[in-house]
């Protein structure tokens, strides 16, 4: 069975130091392990689209596609599971199966959405011309 190889951008690292404060989300790094197995790997590597994982519209080359998970359960946030308000952005390469992760956030407005300037840019430099 394939394998994905995971890391974080410094980015990703700065916003879940944050998160994960024991006064706000103390489960967020488990819960994104948990996210790992139940929605990267279902849809990546099993093929399985649980709609909780959606490609960003043009934000998808050949060599690497950025991704959101919308569906994000956070044991921290109760009565809430995968409505939990927390997005996770990332980049799929999917001729060597690796994630980087590239932004985590706590959606609390209709307009607080990903930094699509961000994504832009990390596309540009992490896509052969």
């Amino acid at each position: 069975m394939k394998k994905i190889e995971y890391r974080r951008h410094d980015r990703f690292e700065k916003q879940i130091k944050k998160l994960a404060h024991p006064k706000k989300y103390p489960s967020i790094e488990e819960d994104l392990l948990e996210t790992q197995r139940a929605a990267i790997e279902l849809l990546h590597i099993h093929g399985h689209d649980n709609e909780s994982v959606e490609l960003v519209p043009k934000y998808d080359r050949k060599t690497v596609q950025i991704w959101k998970i919308r569906k994000f359960a956070c044991r921290s946030i109760k009565g809430k599971g995968v409505r939990s308000g927390i997005r996770v952005i990332y980049a799929f390469y999917p001729e060597k199966f690796e994630v980087e992760f590239l932004e985590i956030y706590f959606k609390e407005k209709h307009d607080t959405d990903m930094d699509y300037d961000f994504a832009r840019k990390y596309l540009e430099a992490n896509t052969a011309p």
